[in-house]
């Protein structure tokens, strides 16, 4: 009986919905247009809910088809270079609002991030995330040569092509010691300030000698020999590689210090939370950015049709290889040591590859990305804000198998048969020379210079890849960003793994005011910080639990 007068009441409650919905009561008797109505609301809000959780992505992918017909639009249109310039503002914004907010963001994560994870775990985490990119770096590079000796860019394309206007942009070539030197010098910088915005490099200066006889005497012919004296001098664009090493140290001071540094380590976290806010309202902007980006990028480019009837094989061997690496290789790895979906995650930092493909700079895709993978992907705070800036700098995955790619495509031109030493020389400079890469556009190519030197081939030659360098750098940016992100993704998983044994212990945050005001007596001055110890007869509830469980782990 009462089930008989609930059912009444269900249906009633049904037949008052539909007739409030349209008014005709009559259609509720046999039930059918009610559930198709159902069925039908219900799928319109499945579509709804989706549609809104994707929005960002659904915007970004309209905004970079929309440009790449704006720009094939305009590009019938005869512009000067000034009506390009003003075209492209929009796109120009974005980039400028991404690199404005680089130096906060990567210095008070890496800060709040290395005072918030014991030294052990830090270690460990950051000693994992370098194998990881050290491995996929050198599969990258494998790669990159085995698609150029199978594709063979260079064989059958007769005669240079000859390209104007690119010869004053071929970096100055440098020896492969002095470029390693740069390195380790860029990480420990002499002005903090000025690595925001200046890094050091070595630049070269011939000096002539007049040739001595024996008895040293100077003679007085014209003979002299050159001498090549290599000088320092700070050059424009980021250090990022040193303002990420000092952040992490300076986090790790922090730490030691316990109590004293707990007040810092509570600005740089609350700095880095404002950030991120600013990268959420940033992010809104990216689509109409990108948009521009991509058109303005189209309508820049002169005789599409020689130069991909000339440098075609070149890229298509750039892009599959990255084609490759990306959809196939990385997501492999994540899958056997997650056996999670692979392009679920890839699905959830969408965004941030369609940034990186816009603005080519993994540098200024770093705030979407760390966005993305928290919110989407499940990473957390302290795996995502440690992990990826250092990413963002030594992981270059797709800049290593461009430059393998570009070293045998200016072998094979040159009709210069590579040895089995010379390919291994190519893999671990590349591989090595991708960590002092810049995050900018382009900067790939000025590692390129290095590995050329290395090997003994011409540099004038990197002209022919700077001419492609707009399309192959973007998709190198996108590989970049990608092993980034599952990098973190992997870390996630590591921690998550060994969480009864790590968490209460290295992964603890500054959160003085979770414990404080449940204590009921004043504790030791060496107990009264979470840095250095905790009681756990103090703690909130579970820590109890906890104890038990670390006991039965050791």
């Amino acid at each position: 009986m009462d089930e008989g007068a609930r059912g009444t009441s269900n249906g009633e409650a049904h037949m008052d919905k539909a007739a409030s919905g349209n008014g005709n009561n009559s259609s509720v008797v046999n039930g059918l247009p009610i559930c198709k109505k159902e069925a039908a609301g219900s799928a319109m809000n499945r579509v709804k809910k989706i549609v809104m959780a994707n929005l960002l992505v659904i915007l970004t992918v309209a905004g970079v088809i929309i440009g790449v017909v704006i720009g094939l639009g305009v590009r019938n249109v005869e512009l000067s270079k000034a009506h390009i310039l003003y075209f492209g503002f929009p796109g120009e914004l974005l980039i400028r609002l991404l690199k404005m907010i680089i130096i906060p963001l990567v210095v008070c994560s890496l800060v709040s991030g290395a005072a918030s994870i014991d030294p052990k775990a830090l270690g460990k985490l950051g000693g994992w995330a370098m194998l990881f990119f050290l491995v996929t770096t050198l599969i990258a590079s494998a790669i990159g040569v085995c698609m150029a000796f199978a594709i063979r860019p260079g064989v059958g394309a007769g005669a240079k092509p000859a390209l104007s206007g690119m010869d004053d942009a071929i970096p100055q070539s440098k020896e492969v010691v002095d470029s390693f030197l740069d390195l380790v010098r860029n990480i420990f910088p002499s002005n903090l300030v000025s690595a925001a915005f200046q890094s050091y490099a070595t630049s070269y200066k011939l000096i002539k000698k007049n040739i001595t006889d024996e008895s040293g005497v100077s003679t007085n012919t014209t003979k002299y020999i050159v001498e090549k004296v290599p000088f320092g001098k700070e050059v424009d664009g980021m250090n990022i590689l040193g303002l990420v090493v000092f952040a992490i140290v300076f986090g790790i001071a922090l730490r030691k210090l316990g109590e004293e540094g707990e007040i810092l380590i509570k600005f740089f976290n609350s700095f880095n939370e404002a950030t991120m806010v600013l990268v959420s309202w940033i992010m809104w902007y990216a689509p109409f950015g990108i948009m521009f980006l991509v058109a303005g990028k189209i309508v820049e480019m002169e005789d599409v049709g020689m130069l991909f009837a000339s440098l075609g094989k070149y890229i298509c061997c750039c892009v599959v290889g990255h084609a490759i690496h990306g959809l196939l290789v990385l997501p492999l790895i994540y899958f056997i040591f997650t056996r999670k979906n692979p392009y679920s995650f890839l699905w959830g930092i969408f965004t941030a590859l369609a940034t990186a493909f816009g603005t080519s700079s993994s540098s200024a895709t770093l705030p979407l990305m760390m966005k993305c993978v928290e919110e989407k992907n499940g990473v957390s705070k302290h795996i995502s804000r440690f992990i990826l800036p250092i990413g963002a700098t030594v992981n270059m995955d797709g800049a290593a198998l461009f430059q393998c790619v570009a070293a045998v495509f200016i072998a094979q031109l040159n009709d210069y048969s590579l040895n089995f030493i010379q390919v291994i020389t190519i893999l671990v400079t590349a591989t090595a020379s991708s960590v002092g890469a810049a995050g900018i556009p382009a900067g790939g190519v000025l590692t390129l210079a290095i590995i050329l030197e290395a090997v003994g081939l011409p540099t004038n030659d990197i002209s022919l890849i700077l001419a492609v360098d707009w399309l192959v750098d973007r998709t190198c940016t996108v590989i970049n960003v990608e092993g980034d992100a599952y990098g973190a993704g992997l870390l996630q998983n590591f921690v998550d793994r060994n969480a009864d044994k790590i968490e209460g212990a290295e992964l603890t945050e500054v959160r003085l005011e979770e414990v404080l005001p449940t204590k009921p007596a004043p504790l030791k001055e060496e107990e009264a910080t979470p840095l250095i110890k905790e009681d756990p007869k103090v703690t909130l509830e579970g820590t109890e639990s906890e104890r038990c469980d670390q006991e039965s782990v050791m």
